[in-house]
């Protein structure tokens, strides 16, 4: 069983390479964002699963503690970020629709309200 949770603690560790491969490859935040936020949390939920085959019952149960709690709250700390990076940074984008949906949140005007 050891080889087997060594096996699968490696996969993860590759793809935790790949995440930091990523990190230093992509030249925009936003895909940097991407790399980081999506590779590494699948990076710890592949570790885990291979540790909690080595650790037992107990220790699966706080693994698991942590992958649920890493889940819930990585996507809205990522978001956050981006948007920080977005509000900072000098433009880079062609058409910035976050600035249309900005304007239009605060007007109270939208698609089906006549602006275009």
């Amino acid at each position: 069983m050891n080889t087997i949770a060594g096996i699968i603690m490696i996969l993860g560790a590759l793809v935790a390479l790949l995440a930091a491969a990523g990190l230093h490859k992509f030249a925009s935040p936003y895909a940097r964002f991407h790399a980081a936020g999506k590779a590494s949390p699948v990076a710890f939920l592949i570790t885990a699963l291979g540790a909690s085959l080595s650790l037992g019952l107990a220790g699966t149960g706080l693994l698991v503690v942590a992958s649920v709690a890493m889940i819930l709250t990585l996507p809205v700390g990522v978001h956050l970020m981006f948007r920080a990076v977005h509000r900072t940074t000098p433009p880079t984008l062609v058409v910035d629709d976050l600035v249309r949906a900005e304007w239009a949140a605060r007007t109270g005007a939208g698609p089906n309200r006549g602006d275009t």
